[in-house]
């Protein structure tokens, strides 16, 4: 872990609730004889840019699983409706953070060097107010997907828009054509986390289920990250034996 002498501090997240619709209690599923929360903190101890590492929960399974392994636990309310606003409150009781990474809690893959370059990034220009990443997609199966979220970037890799729908709508390839899958993984400045969190839900952000674009419709530019990390996340019980042959034939 890094102790920066920039000013810049630097905290990772892991917002873990226990009450997932499609998967109650996915933080403590074993996965090659570790829970899941576990696997994911131990990646993020690889990270070299974070000055703090914590996982923000609402109940106190995790908050014990995660101080057994030796982690650091923000109890946070459980009546949060996303994980951006669980953050937002952790972040509280971090008065010397000035940038947030929120690292998903059901990444068990997670590339620290990704981390590293998100927070580097956020590092790099301090007017910057978010940033997340993407990698190419070239499955067709996977562009139709709406549980696959894509984005198009403007000419500067700033985010123009993200869906579940495929985009852009394909009438010509042209040759240099890119499509995008977008990864769950942001960056915040402190100071934009808190506005964020005071804005309502906006109309495109309900149309889509996707809260990042509440800070594309209210004007906030977006840095996006071209990485080759493409690994997945935990989702349902069922993908549970694919997470855990790969956790196991990555070590």
């Amino acid at each position: 872990m890094n102790r920066s002498s920039s000013g810049l501090h630097l905290v990772g997240i892991l917002p873990a609730r226990w009450g997932s619709s499609r998967f109650p209690g996915k933080p403590l599923h074993i996965l090659a004889g570790k829970p899941l929360i576990q696997h994911v903190w131990e990646r993020c101890l690889g990270c070299t840019k974070l000055d703090e590492l914590h996982v923000a929960t609402d109940d106190d399974r995790i908050r014990d699983a995660v101080l057994s392994f030796g982690g650091k636990v923000i109890m946070t309310s459980p009546d949060h409706p996303t994980g951006t606003d669980r953050l937002a409150e952790a972040v509280k009781s971090l008065p010397h953070a000035t940038h947030v990474i929120n690292i998903q809690g059901d990444e068990p893959l997670i590339d620290p060097a990704l981390v590293d370059d998100l927070a580097a990034a956020m590092a790099a220009d301090p007017d910057l107010p978010m940033a997340t990443a993407a990698n190419v997609i070239d499955d067709e199966e996977a562009i139709a997907d709406p549980n696959v979220v894509k984005v198009v970037l403007d000419a500067s890799g700033h985010a123009l828009y993200f869906s579940r729908s495929p985009i852009p709508y394909r009438r010509t390839t042209p040759a240099n054509l890119v499509l995008y899958r977008h990864k769950g993984l942001y960056g915040y400045k402190r100071d934009f986390l808190e506005r964020f969190v005071t804005w309502p839900p906006s109309v495109l952000e309900q149309t889509e289920s996707l809260e990042q674009l509440r800070a594309l419709e209210n004007g906030a530019r977006i840095k996006v990250l071209i990485t080759t990390d493409d690994s997945i996340g935990l989702d349902t019980p069922e993908q549970a034996p694919l997470v855990e042959s790969l956790l196991l034939t990555s070590r």
